[in-house]
């Protein structure tokens, strides 16, 4: 059987709290809770996940890997203002203004975009 995606992990300081905010802002549920692991999905047959593992270090400088979220175009800015509702704060790392997405951070700083969605082509 070849690889496929599993989890993508992400180091927090608030385990709990940081599944929680990213739960909400997916739609998604908390699969498993321990002490030093939360899982949150779509639901328990999800074939991808977040898994969020203890890490005591803050975030000190910009992703190198980060989500990107879409939804549709007439929801998305009620979806930006719901994230932020939720505790993500719009941040500037470099951008022009004349992007498509709109950079976000989560509540412990990780930055995520929320994307214009695509525009599929009919012939």
């Amino acid at each position: 059987m070849p690889l496929r995606m599993h989890h993508v992990v992400i180091d927090a300081r608030d385990l709990r709290g940081l599944a929680d905010f990213w739960a909400a802002a997916l739609h998604w549920q908390v699969l498993s809770s321990r002490e030093r692991e939360v899982v949150v999905g779509a639901d328990d047959s999800a074939p991808i996940g977040l898994c969020f593992m203890p890490s005591p270090d803050d975030k000190i400088s910009k992703n190198r890997v980060h989500l990107d979220l879409t939804t549709e175009a007439v929801d998305r800015a009620a979806e930006i203002t719901r994230l932020i509702a939720l505790g993500a704060q719009r941040v500037d790392i470099g951008q022009t203004g004349g992007e498509s997405w709109v950079v976000l951070a989560d509540p412990e700083g990780n930055e995520f975009c929320v994307v214009r969605p695509k525009i599929t082509l009919t012939t």
